[in-house]
């Protein structure tokens, strides 16, 4: 069950507990101030009071802890490291009043534990968790938000801690603590306020949440800082309970945000902006350093033993300064070249988007125009068809001229088959598939080229591998394509005057291979072979579009051609086609069996 995004909705029955929990921890110690006398007894309540509220605190701060975002996790975890301080100070402030039994002593050490337990809010302000940007400064605002709370533990040293070991002075001391813990926590406010309105999601109810915890905590911490200083401060007075309620509050917000479960905003509002608003105070802070050292050596008029004390602090501070702005500096410039690359990579990348849809229009053209010149080969084509049938059939002819009218009607139908496949290319006729022998298709191929060889030198070796297993295509695609190559490999052939075409067939893995490989000159751009017009026949001899019907029939069978140049000479052809499954004929008599039961 989930808490409702609004600020008060329907609590989950973990909210219910942890919200008794809390409301139990507030009214016992409202009721031990109200009904105990300054004392032993009271100072005990209180300070168990103290740290219980500290422990449920923690606890509902961790429960968001476990988010999977990364920055979420950290967010929260800062929070919860926080309260931890807090706990820690306080324990050290129980064991002085409880354990010894005497007065905390003014200036308290555990003040900076107090002090800096708002360091890691500050820290997790600036991750801005409701924003789901990814890009290449968030490292960056990482350092940036480190060196702001470097900035801030520098301040409290140059501020606070001479009154308290160089010079000790408690009025002073009092003063620059109540004042520096005032504007911290009025920081940590503004940050709360900001984010809770340029958040879009259910963020805002948990930043308000947290907002309000904070303002009541500063409440309580300022009013008891005041009764400090006036000497009229003891543990479980009235002073207290704005705090205690700050605490239990803050732990709520955790609890609400479990079950919440706040979205993320991936184009948040105003995020570069803060990103850069970051930056530029990280570097301010840093600048400001000088600025003290100057004001402190010049126009100060304290002790000098409180001026070297901060001199001394502030060059160690610019030195880790600069440190912090040298690895900044490196990282930027590395995410600038991993900017760079990654712009380059999308400009190849958009180029060959662009290749690819120049190609896609050139196929559709190729496509109109296929369909056109087929429907008109197709009409002379019928006639050739038929008439060669009647001749065939005369009586009269010898059996030499009835061989040249068969030869006539083969190399017809063969031109009737690749008009066809022009118009299946053309998406006008779809593509017949059956199981195909391709050793067959092979030889046909081979047949049907039917060139005098051996007059132009040119020897063809075949090299088929036996039971080779069917694939299932077109009969007349696959054969397109394989009499395209041969054709391709002897004019490539002829330019040096003769030589080998080696045809192969075999298996590699699930597919039937089939290789084409002569011992011409090769290609020049195997890359380029299956781009439509792409030819390196001279003008009027090629057109370019034999090898780019080729690819585009081998895809739509589920295979793959490749061309590539051989180390000994000449260029290769590849061609891989999916082996067909075959399903196994059913057992007749397992068939029998199943009609008698279905007839019983």
């Amino acid at each position: 069950m989930r808490f409702k995004s609004e600020f008060t909705g329907k609590l989950s029955p973990a909210g219910w507990t942890f919200f008794g929990a809390a409301a139990l921890v507030v009214f016992g110690y409202a009721c031990a101030g109200a009904f105990l006398h300054p004392g032993a007894r009271l100072t005990a309540a209180g300070d168990v009071g103290q740290c219980l509220a500290a422990v449920l605190g923690t606890i509902g701060l961790a429960a968001p802890a476990i988010a999977t975002r990364r920055k979420t996790r950290t967010f929260w975890w800062l929070w919860c490291f926080s309260c931890l301080l807090w706990l820690g100070g306080q324990v050290a402030w129980t064991y002085f009043e409880v354990g010894l039994r005497q007065e905390v002593p003014n200036p308290f050490l555990g003040d900076v534990v107090y002090f800096l337990r708002a360091v890691p809010i500050m820290g997790a302000l600036a991750l801005r968790p409701h924003d789901a940007r990814k890009g290449v400064s968030v490292h960056i605002a990482y350092l940036d938000s480190a060196l702001l709370l470097f900035w801030w533990v520098y301040l409290y040293v140059f501020a606070v801690i001479p009154w308290q070991y160089i010079a000790p002075d408690t009025a002073r001391y009092g003063v620059s603590y109540d004042y520096l813990e005032a504007i911290e926590n009025g920081i940590i406010a503004a940050g709360l306020a900001y984010l809770f309105i340029s958040a879009r999601t259910n963020w805002r109810s948990v930043y308000l949440h947290l907002l309000g915890a904070s303002l009541m905590f500063a409440a309580g911490a300022v009013l008891i800082d005041v009764a400090i200083d006036r000497n009229v401060y003891y543990t479980g007075s009235v002073y207290d309970l704005p705090l205690v309620i700050g605490l239990v509050w803050m732990g709520f917000a955790g609890v609400y945000a479990r079950h919440a479960g706040p979205v993320t905003e991936p184009d948040s509002h105003g995020s570069h902006a803060s990103g850069a608003w970051v930056s530029a105070v990280a570097f301010i802070a840093v600048l400001s350093m000088p600025v003290f050292t100057m004001w402190n050596i010049w126009y100060s008029t304290l002790p000098s033993s409180v001026k070297i004390f901060r001199t001394g602090i502030t060059q160690c501070a610019i030195l880790v300064g600069i440190f912090f702005i040298f690895l900044r500096q490196r990282w930027a410039d590395r995410d600038r070249s991993r900017l760079l690359e990654g712009s380059q990579r999308s400009f190849e990348t958009l180029k060959n988007l662009q290749s690819q849809m120049i190609q896609a229009e050139k196929l559709v053209s190729v496509g109109q125009l296929a369909a056109g010149a087929a429907h008109e080969i197709n009409n002379p084509l019928t006639g050739i068809l038929g008439y060669s049938d009647l001749l065939i059939d005369d009586p009269t002819l010898s059996d030499k001229h009835r061989a040249r009218i068969d030869k006539i009607r083969t190399l017809a139908r063969r031109i009737e088959g690749l008009t066809g496949g022009l118009l299946s290319f053309a998406r006008r006729v779809p593509p017949e598939k059956c199981l195909l022998d391709i050793n067959a298709s092979v030889a046909t191929a081979i047949h049907l080229s039917n060139l005098d060889l051996k007059q132009k030198s040119i020897h063809v070796d075949l090299r088929t591998q036996n039971a080779l297993p069917q694939v299932r295509g077109d009969g007349n695609q696959i054969l397109q394509v394989f009499f395209n190559l041969i054709d391709n490999a002897i004019d490539a052939l002829e330019e040096v005057g003769g030589g080998t075409l080696t045809i192969q067939t075999g298996i590699h893995d699930a597919n039937v291979l089939i290789e084409f490989s002569d011992s011409g000159p090769g290609i020049q751009s195997p890359g380029q072979v299956f781009d439509p017009f792409f030819t390196t026949k001279p003008v009027g001899e090629g057109t370019g579009l034999g090898l780019s019907i080729c690819y585009g029939i081998i895809q739509e069978h589920g295979g793959r051609i490749q061309c590539f140049n051989r180390a000994e000479g000449g260029a290769t052809f590849l061609v891989e086609l999916p082996i067909a499954r075959v399903t196994p004929p059913a057992d007749p008599s397992a068939l029998e069996l199943v009609h008698a039961s279905a007839r019983r």
